[in-house]
């Protein structure tokens, strides 16, 4: 993509994160992107793949569904009016249009009777089971697989100073080979640039809930810790991991099982730690190369502020 296609769509992205919970029209996202307000909407389907319109109404869906999941404490009524929707009525027909189950299902999947194929089987090709998200529950399957008692033991929360890293984001989502071939660039790029692999420090900002979020829609950076006279330009951006408190779990396994270990930070320790999330996406700091080993080891952060 043209690097100044890539800084205007940016832009508009994170200006319609930013409003979510209000109405925005077409020709307000077009006079961010400067674009003609004319071409605008071609650009940003070509780009993206989908609508102006879908984006948006899916962004706002997923960030209430995880509001659902998150804040236990909040009725379905409060969720739909802080995401923007006039009516619990109408959020409850949205939800269930886009996801295929209600709000009461999402957060109670024991009393699921019948659902629907939702928008997001049938445009995005994604299987949707509210049994599945977290960390509203500890499914039986992890109960079964999981030592929680163990992973509890390994949480410490650690002080982080505020960390200078250069990103990249990976432009298929969660998708692996999208990931892995963020990561090829970005470590490339450290290596010329002065910093050893060995010597490189790697986090990846984790955007999105995978159980709620299309794969491939994923917001998915790598980035890596750098000092602070480096120079970064397009593709690669500057970004910041700032300081304050995180839960740090240490995990070694299988990658297709750190959802587990990422859902017991949530169900198991934080009732009882203390704190809450911040608003600040997860993070992992990756300790090998899960392709050369086998296996992958990292510790996975959680930035944390108090009740």
């Amino acid at each position: 993509m043209n690097k100044e296609y890539k800084i205007r769509i940016d832009r508009v992205l994170q200006y319609i994160d930013a409003n979510l919970t209000n109405k925005i029209s077409l020709a307000e996202v077009a006079e961010v992107s400067h674009f003609s307000v004319f071409h605008f909407h071609r650009i940003f389907t070509g780009i993206l793949g989908e609508t102006v319109n879908d984006y948006i109404a899916r962004r706002r869906l997923e960030c209430a569904v995880n509001l659902l999941i998150f804040k236990t404490d909040l009725s379905i009524t409060q969720v739909a009016l802080d995401s923007g929707f006039s009516s619990s009525a109408n959020f409850s027909k949205a939800v269930k249009l886009h996801f295929g189950f209600s709000p009461t299902e999402i957060i109670n999947p024991d009393k699921i009777k019948d659902s629907k194929i939702g928008k997001i089987s049938s445009k995005y090709g994604k299987a949707f089971n509210p049994s599945g998200l977290y960390p509203n529950r500890i499914t039986n399957d992890v109960i079964n697989h999981t030592n929680l008692e163990s992973i509890n033991m390994k949480v410490e929360v650690r002080e982080l100073t505020s960390q200078r890293v250069c990103t990249l984001a990976s432009q298929g989502g969660y998708a692996p080979e999208a990931i892995y071939g963020a990561w090829d660039k970005l470590i490339k790029w450290a290596a010329n640039n002065g910093i050893a692999s060995k010597q490189q420090v790697r986090f990846s900002f984790a955007f999105d809930n995978p159980a709620v979020t299309p794969i491939d829609k994923c917001r998915y950076d790598a980035s890596i810790v750098i000092p602070s006279d480096m120079q970064v330009n397009l593709p690669f951006k500057l970004a910041e991991i700032p300081k304050g408190k995180y839960a740090v779990l240490y995990y070694k396994g299988s990658p297709e099982e750190t959802l587990k270990a990422q859902l017991s930070i949530y169900s198991d320790w934080l009732p009882n730690s203390g704190f809450e999330p911040d608003d600040f996406p997860m993070l992992e700091n990756y300790l090998n190369d899960a392709r050369v080993d086998g296996y992958l080891e990292m510790e996975i952060y959680v930035k944390l502020k108090s009740l």
